[in-house]
């Protein structure tokens, strides 16, 4: 009793030792978990989300520059469809300097296959989206070769510019002579819409 252990009291104070050295482990345990282990758990999902977003922008950069590539090509294809149907258009900044532009090639035509024209009229302009339509009426004196008008028709539909018969009102005087036709034509051709509303606008 005097100041010596006894086997039951050292027992006890390792058990308490264990015990504090437990307390403490669990302690220490639960401070790595929670202030190590899963702050780093965060971190890392956090940079997985960074990851991916940024794998996805890249996706879409991918897929913008490929689809830039794809818009880029159609847009010069359609430049090149425009400027080729722009050649095609009848010249002139007014329907009246189109008209005339367009009677000019009747006249050319008409000339080279043999056909006299009588009159010409030309008639009101019809707004078609971005294009003016522009028509003329012709008459013409009775030809003697049907294969002269086959031809002059033939080479109005098949013109560089963008030409076309759109009304045909023909007469054959005798049956028996099918080649004496007379009659009369409107023809059409197109202008660039756009010429006109700038000069409108000055």
């Amino acid at each position: 009793m005097n100041g010596t252990i006894t086997p039951l009291g050292e027992r006890w104070r390792f058990l308490k030792r264990k015990a504090l050295w437990l307390i403490l482990s669990l302690i220490g345990a639960l401070l790595l978990y929670f202030l190590g282990i899963i702050p780093w758990l965060e971190a890392k999902k956090k940079m997985e989300e960074e990851i991916q977003m940024k794998q996805h922008l890249v996706l879409k950069y991918q897929e913008y520059i490929n689809g830039k590539k794809g818009i880029e090509e159609d847009l010069k294809n359609l430049r090149l469809r425009f400027e080729n149907i722009k050649k095609r258009l009848i010249e002139g900044e007014t329907p009246q300097l189109a008209s005339a532009n367009l009677q000019e090639i009747i006249k050319k035509i008409a000339t080279s296959k043999d056909i006299q024209i009588r009159s010409f009229r030309i008639l009101e302009p019809k707004d078609l989206n971005y294009y003016r339509k522009i028509s003329i009426q012709i008459d013409f004196n009775p030809t003697p070769s049907l294969l002269n008008l086959v031809q002059f028709l033939s080479e109005i539909e098949n013109h560089e510019k963008m030409l076309a018969v759109s009304e045909m009102d023909l007469l054959v005087f005798n049956i028996r002579m099918p080649n004496n036709i007379q009659g009369n034509l409107i023809i059409s051709g197109w202008m660039e819409k756009e010429k006109l509303k700038e000069k409108e606008k000055r």
